[in-house]
């Protein structure tokens, strides 16, 4: 699919990933939209795209269904998601004082990345299903996991549960709605050079880095971008989780 002239929505747009990910859509030609809960933030980054904002709890119906409507009423029917929103604490299972993980804290990580992610799904595949076909197909959702679904690491149960839940509903999704003709894939990224990494000191950032196989260093959030740019063009892509990490499994910490 072309990217000229269609709309596209970015949860999470408002930093990282998400955002060099809006970035290279409105580049592209796209009419994007943010979805994100940093207004200021969101605001900014979207002026800076020629886009919209609009504060979306992806966790929550009613949130998302504004949020689509506001952005249908202004770019026309949604044909591209990216879904990078997301939370990552670290808790351990037992923690300090042998204390049990904190139930909450497990249940609004599943609840923000992976209820909200098929949230964002659901209601975007449901109106662009009944849109015209684009060069033989209706839509794409790219969704963003981690290589914490596969070798999470200590303190990360929540987190990789979570990813894992993501992962676990690509080829799911991609065949319920390949009678719409709305492809679907996930991205699993490794270390990358988001906001979170840049506020660590720079030979913290050296360490992880050298972690990596090849190349040696972080992800660029455009290398991110890049892949979600390549998964829209080929439309043979569909069902499946590329892992985007320089060829790392992680260690345990």
């Amino acid at each position: 699919m072309k990217l000229d002239g269609v709309a596209a929505i970015v949860t999470g747009g408002a930093s990282g990933l998400g955002n060099a990910t809006a970035k290279m859509l409105a580049a592209a030609g796209a009419k994007v939209t943010i979805f994100d809960l940093n207004e200021e933030a969101g605001k900014v980054k979207a002026e800076e795209i020629g886009g919209l904002f609009q504060a979306v709890n992806v966790a929550d119906e009613a949130s998302v269904a504004a949020g689509l409507d506001a952005a249908e009423a202004a770019h026309g029917t949604a044909r591209i998601l990216v879904n990078c929103a997301g939370i990552a604490p670290a808790v351990k299972t037992v923690g300090k004082e042998n204390q049990p993980h904190p139930l909450d804290t497990f249940a609004k990580t599943i609840t923000v990345n992976l209820i909200g992610t098929f949230n964002v799904i659901s209601k975007f595949a449901a109106r662009c299903a009944t849109a015209d076909e684009i060069e033989g197909e209706r839509g794409v959702i790219v969704n963003t996991a981690s290589v914490a679904a596969y070798d999470g690491q200590i303190g990360q149960a929540a987190y990789s549960a979570s990813k894992g839940g993501v992962v676990g509903m690509t080829l799911p999704v991609a065949r319920d709605l390949a009678q719409h003709k709305i492809r679907v894939m996930t991205i699993a990224p490794g270390i990358f050079l988001t906001p979170m990494l840049e506020s660590f000191p720079q030979h913290v950032q050296d360490a992880l880095g050298a972690q990596v196989p090849h190349p040696s260093r972080l992800g660029r959030p455009a290398e991110y971008a890049q892949l979600v740019e390549s998964i829209i063009a080929n439309p043979m892509l569909n069902g499946e989780v590329i892992r985007l990490d320089g060829a790392i499994r992680m260690a345990p910490r």
